[in-house]
């Protein structure tokens, strides 16, 4: 299978957060567009999570770590962790791939 980002519909799961998912059998993309000052609380999940920023900014704490993360850093966000996120006056554009898919995202 092949896709286009620019032909997959695009979500909004709250404001200043724009997303676009591609879920396979066992694992799934989700390209997200962050707006400024924007922030993901703390919260956790089953799933792993890794990915790459390629826009702008991120401030990404993960358990008791966090760093400021640029264009080109990457990250993994075991499961069961805590982990929450924030923009700064960029927009950031990050690709995450979560393993199992997420039911929600889909």
């Amino acid at each position: 299978m092949f896709f286009r980002w620019e032909e997959i519909k695009e979500k909004i799961p709250k404001n200043g957060i724009k997303m676009k998912v591609i879920t396979g059998t066992k694992a799934q993309m989700v390209l997200f567009q962050i707006d400024p000052h924007t922030e993901f609380p703390p919260h956790m999940h089953p799933h792993e999570q890794m990915g790459t920023v390629l826009e702008g900014e991120l401030l990404l704490k993960i358990g008791k770590s966090e760093k400021i993360l640029k264009p080109g850093d990457a990250y993994i966000v075991p499961p069961n962790t805590e982990h929450s996120a924030k923009t700064f006056n960029k927009t950031t554009v990050v690709l995450d791939v979560f393993s199992p898919p997420r039911e929600e995202y889909k």
